[in-house]
């Protein structure tokens, strides 16, 4: 099982990864990992999938099929989570904008760069609490900045000349997102001299800008707000999601810091207002922390019972668990929410 989840943390974030789980019968919790179409790796027991992977792949691929992550095969319910790495929140200037951008990324769990050439402002990008910040000239900064799918560039800079660099630099790096602040006027000025200057077209029509969603933002705190907004928007869009956070990971491969199993909880369905998404992830240590959530109130409440069950026994079995939060038992215990989900809980 280990060898799975350190080839999950080693994927390559350029790639289509997935992992398939299977969620019923007597192969429930069996799993195998995909990158681009290729069988990476496979619990044991997992023999289902090497004899059927290229039709697992291609059907999990069809957006028709593969709906809310489930496909079935062969009488088999199977979980098809498809991989993002955390999101890399590259921010070009750190004036007064960029401060809530850096706070509200902090809280998405980003990892949050900071380019900006006056030590004064890079100063308060610290503060704020960036990951990391890089005070030299913008050219020098995004130099150190590769750039990959999972990259959010947000250009927020103090003059439509720092714009300019720092976009044409960044439209030849791989990423998912480019923001840039501005009018429309000063952006269409940028954007002209950066084809002027060999910029590829496609990406500069692929520019959010004026940046964040229309939300009527004035102060930099609400800016902030719609600029995130429009960021997770973008991310939620695309056929994968961050399902394995590094803390997670971090727990399950750390085994010196481990004094016993732990219980992975994944959401694998999710019908009506559930309140969190379809591979929401919580891990349950063995001295009974809880690394992320998958909703609290009530309902998470019973599922940790089921998952210090586990933690309890020596069964290595996985189980499927139904909540129902409709009807009078789950008014009376105040789950409002009234939707319906089904958890998996892995032994690992």
């Amino acid at each position: 099982m280990l060898e799975l989840y350190k080839a999950i943390a080693d994927c390559d974030p350029n790639k289509r990864n997935m992992v398939a789980t299977v969620i019923d019968g007597e192969a429930l919790g069996q799993k195998a990992l995909f990158s681009d179409g290729l069988l990476i790796c496979e619990t044991k027991g997992s023999g289902y999938f090497s004899g059927h992977a290229e039709t697992v792949w291609n059907v999990a691929s069809d957006k028709d099929q593969c709906k809310k992550g489930l496909i079935t095969l062969d009488g088999r319910r199977i979980y098809c989570d498809w991989l993002g790495q955390d999101i890399h929140l590259v921010i070009c200037g750190a004036g007064h904008v960029s401060i809530p951008v850096i706070q509200i990324g902090l809280m998405m769990g980003c990892e949050v760069t900071v380019l900006e050439d006056r030590p004064q402002f890079a100063d308060n990008a610290r503060r704020a609490g960036a990951t990391t910040v890089i005070c030299e000239s913008f050219e020098q900064g995004l130099s150190q900045v590769e750039g990959s799918s999972n990259t959010y560039f947000v250009i927020v800079t103090r003059g439509h000349r720092y714009d300019q660099t720092c976009l044409e630099l960044i439209a030849g790096k791989k990423h998912a997102y480019i923001g840039m602040i501005g009018s429309r006027a000063r952006v269409a000025k940028v954007k002209e001299t950066a084809l002027l200057n060999g910029c590829d077209k496609s990406v500069l029509d692929q520019l959010y800008s004026p940046i964040g969603l229309s939300i009527n933002a004035e102060t930099p705190v609400e800016i902030g707000v719609a600029i995130m907004a429009e960021i997770i928007e973008v991310k939620n869009k695309k056929m994968r999601s961050s399902g394995y956070s590094k803390d997670i990971l971090h727990a399950i491969l750390k085994p010196e810091e481990k004094t016993g199993r732990n219980v992975l909880v994944t959401i694998v369905a999710r019908k009506g207002s559930a309140p969190r998404e379809v591979g929401t992830k919580m891990l349950v240590t063995p001295e009974g922390r809880c690394i992320g959530t998958i909703g609290g109130g009530c309902m998470e409440s019973e599922v940790l019972q089921i998952a210090f069950q586990m933690l309890r026994s020596d069964s290595e079995k996985s189980q499927l668990f139904h909540v129902d939060m409709t009807g009078t038992d789950a008014e009376e215990e105040g789950m409002v929410c009234g939707g319906v989900i089904d958890v998996l809980l892995e032994v690992i």
